[in-house]
């Protein structure tokens, strides 16, 4: 039976520090609804209503473009082992890039990965757990190494011109990237 929470409790915090992958779920109008896994050990509790991960480059920017046109954001945990469980965070979020303010205070929380792009700082209005006992028995391996040998083989100019230039998502909403100015 699925349980609402206002707040991210210190089991909660315990949780997600043991949880290897999460998955960030993101709409705006009518755009496609964007759902991501996401690993590297780039997910960060802030405090019981804040929650900040940090974005790679990849093959788009779908979440920030959400973001900047409707600001709501899913991120799902789910246990892999035992005991099952399932815990949504449900906030809204913004894209903080490099030029931003407020970007030192956010990217302290971090080890900076190769091809760093931005980090998403989300303010989480409501916490659910459910009983997972659908989702199986997994045993977490390791990281792929694949997308932080990319980005340290090509460095910053082909990150750039291959990934932070696009100015718009896959269904033509406006992203913002590096190169543009502070928001």
């Amino acid at each position: 039976m699925a349980e609402f929470f206002e707040t991210i409790s210190d089991p909660h915090r315990a949780f997600i520090a043991r949880q290897p992958v999460f998955f960030v779920a993101t709409a705006a109008g009518n755009a496609r609804i964007n759902l991501s896994p996401k690993g590297m050990d780039c997910f960060r509790v802030l405090g019981e209503r804040r929650v900040a991960y940090l974005d790679v480059a990849g093959s788009g920017n779908e979440t920030n473009a959400h973001l900047l046109a409707d600001g709501r954001i899913t991120i799902m945990f789910c246990a892999f082992e035992s005991p099952a469980l399932i815990l949504r965070l449900y906030g809204r979020g913004r894209p903080v890039l490099p030029q931003d303010a407020g970007w030192g205070e956010l990217a302290g929380n971090f080890a900076l990965l190769p091809g760093t792009r931005q980090i998403f700082d989300v303010a989480v209005e409501s916490v659910q757990s459910s009983c997972g006992w659908g989702v199986p028995h997994m045993r977490y391996d390791r990281e792929r190494e694949t997308l932080s040998k990319y980005h340290l083989k090509h460095g910053e100019a082909v990150r750039f011109a291959k990934y932070q230039s696009r100015t718009h998502s896959i269904d033509g909403l406006p992203v913002r990237n590096p190169s543009q100015a502070p928001a």
